[in-house]
């Protein structure tokens, strides 16, 4: 088969050998899969890699890594030891998490697990969902972007009596955003330094987008939550006022320290950007506010069934995220990677492994 292939820090489309499915696990072919920043976290830390001892997350440069892991497929074929309930040609998704005899791996991120930036790949039958859509591809596989941050914003349990504040406007946080709108949550608070994410937030649910480089997130928050302040020590909520509920989504050495300092005592804080490189926190801080700080992980089954079918019933609306972008082939891989790069550009580039490039 042809995959975009990452090996020695570099991607680039060539023929490799096909998949085989074992014990339990259905080959499928890949019909559309988004480039996610995660990707580009992967290739670019090859150290975050070598050093998870779960074994799930593996990046040897001197192997073969075929990337991608937001998908919609195809049913190809079975491996030993299958039920055999989902059709040949039925399309198909599921968290990226692949069951071997080694134990799990992630999909796109570990050499025994290929992903959907190649033709063929491998997925687990037992957590494998039908699409039951007419829905194209190219917006199914946006379902899993949706689902890590539909998940944290289901379990940030958010009350009346507080109101969210998004740092960052990537599609962690556009997905937080849709779910805080669709749980009732509200008003929504997102910001970014770039005006295309602010209104792709606007476009997802949010109420107000701020630019920190023109006025505090805290101060915007705080004129949104309790009405405008006259300095910044009227910034400590009074008691019965509303409380902050701040999402970190951007994934960037500081901005979890910068949050920690710049908000009100006695905010909920849920970290989901998580910069591979590790970070510093001013933890005395965080202890004489009071801070509440929760680090994400990835969504739980539940969550990501419902975002699926959220995606999949048209109920949840993710077009605003791709921004009018086409698709993508094999060759563009290396190029969509780059391109991913830019926040001026959509929050999901699609790849569609089939399709002609150049």
């Amino acid at each position: 088969m042809r995959a975009a292939v990452l090996r020695g820090g570099t991607v680039e489309a060539r023929s490799i050998e096909d998949p085989v499915p074992g014990p339990g696990q259905l080959l499928v072919r890949s019909l559309a899969c988004g480039v996610c920043a995660s990707d580009l976290h992967f290739m670019d830390h090859p150290e975050a890699g070598a050093g998870d001892d779960s074994g799930m997350s593996t990046y040897d440069q001197d192997v073969d890594i075929v990337m991608g892991h937001e998908y919609c497929a195809q049913v190809v074929d079975y491996g030993p030891d299958t039920e055999r309930r989902i059709p040949v040609g039925t399309r198909v998704s599921s968290l990226p998490v692949l069951t071997t005899a080694a134990g799990r791996r992630i999909i796109g991120q570990n050499p025994e697990a290929p992903g959907a930036f190649g033709e063929y790949f491998l997925l687990t039958e037992a957590i494998t969902r039908v699409v039951d859509s007419d829905l194209p591809s190219e917006i199914v596989c946006v379902a899993d972007a949706i689902s890590v941050g539909w998940s944290t914003a289901s379990r940030a349990r958010v009350t009346p009596k507080e109101v969210p504040l998004v740092i960052g406007c990537g599609a962690i946080a556009l997905s937080a955003i849709a779910r805080l709108r669709s749980l009732g949550v509200g008003p929504i608070v997102a910001v970014d330094f770039v005006a295309s994410p602010r209104a792709t937030a606007l476009a997802m649910g949010a109420d107000v987008v701020v630019d920190p480089a023109e006025v505090s997130p805290y101060r915007a928050w705080h004129d949104v939550a309790h009405g405008p302040v006259g300095s910044m020590k009227d910034m400590m909520a009074p008691p019965g006022q509303p409380g902050c509920v701040v999402f970190e989504c951007v994934g960037v050495p500081g901005v979890l320290d910068s949050i920690i300092k710049g908000c009100e005592r006695g905010t909920r804080i849920f970290s989901v950007g998580g910069p591979p490189e590790g970070d510093h926190l001013h933890t005395l801080t965080a202890k004489r506010k009071g801070l509440n700080i929760q680090f994400g992980g990835g969504p739980s089954m539940a969550h990501w069934d419902e975002a699926f079918e959220a995606v999949c019933s048209g109920g949840l609306d993710v077009t605003p995220m791709l921004g009018g972008a086409g698709t993508v082939g094999l060759d563009e891989v290396p190029a969509a990677l780059e391109a991913a790069r830019d926040a001026n550009g959509p929050a999901r580039i699609v790849v569609v492994p089939g399709s002609c490039d150049g």
